[in-house]
This record gives structure tokens, sequence and C-alpha cells, in this order.
């Protein structure tokens, strides 16, 4: 591998830890209205795991009992993009979403904060400040 060519060139999913995995396809595909892609399963065992897409990352859900894993939620927030993070609040709140404080405006993009069922960080997040070089 040359210096030219980067070895990591994305990342293809972020994995979630879940201890029921019926309701947190239903946050994520019915609440958060994310597109399920994938459900996870051997043969005739329950599903063990699910896939929603958020347009540029896949969540893989992961059932941690079924494959005897004993993992903690997820700490490293996943950022949701939205047009309009206000409005986006808004109607997770009416769908029964609670934030973690105020939507904050940090001077380049304006961010709010909540979790999914398992405790798994997620934040609303739209950036209107350019990047800059």
């Amino acid at each position: 591998m040359s210096s030219a060519s980067p070895m990591v060139t994305g990342v293809d999913f972020v994995s979630l830890p879940t201890k029921d995995l019926d309701a947190a396809r239903e946050f994520y595909g019915t609440v958060l209205g994310l597109e399920g892609s994938v459900v996870y399963q051997r043969g005739s065992e329950p599903a063990f795991g699910a896939e929603f897409e958020t347009g540029n990352l896949t969540l893989s859900l992961l059932a941690i009992a079924a494959l005897g894993v004993d993992r903690q939620p997820s700490t490293g927030t996943v950022a949701l993009h939205v047009d309009d993070v206000a409005a986006a609040r808004a109607e997770l709140e009416s769908r029964g979403v609670t934030f973690l404080g105020e939507t904050m405006d940090t001077g380049v993009c304006h961010v709010a904060q909540f979790t999914d069922p398992d405790g798994n960080a997620l934040m609303l997040h739209h950036r209107y400040a350019p990047r800059s070089g």
C-alpha cells in the first residue's frame, strides 16, 4: 500500500447494541422513519440484528443477548443529519422522544441530543457554516 492511496476509504456501518430488537426496530423504523434494509437471522432462529439506512451510513442494530455478548450502550454519538433541527426535534418530541437538554448552537451547527430506547447516544445535527480549509 502506498502513501498516495489511503487504506480506509469510508465507513460502511456503525453497530449499536440492543437488548430488545423489536423495540429497537420500532424506534429506528417508525419513530425515526429510517428505511430498514436487512434483518439478520439464522434459519428459523429469532432475528438477532437489523440494519437501517440513513443515506450515507448504515446503522446495524445487534441483539447482544442473542449473540452472547455483554455490551453497554454506545456513548459515541451518532449524528443524524436533518435540514432543520428545530422542526425535526418537534416532530420527534410528538412521537415521544425525550431530548437531553436544549438545542445547542455551536457556532457552526445546531445539535439536539437524545438516546434510543437502549441508551445509545444520538443527536439531530445540521451544519449551517461552510467548512473551512
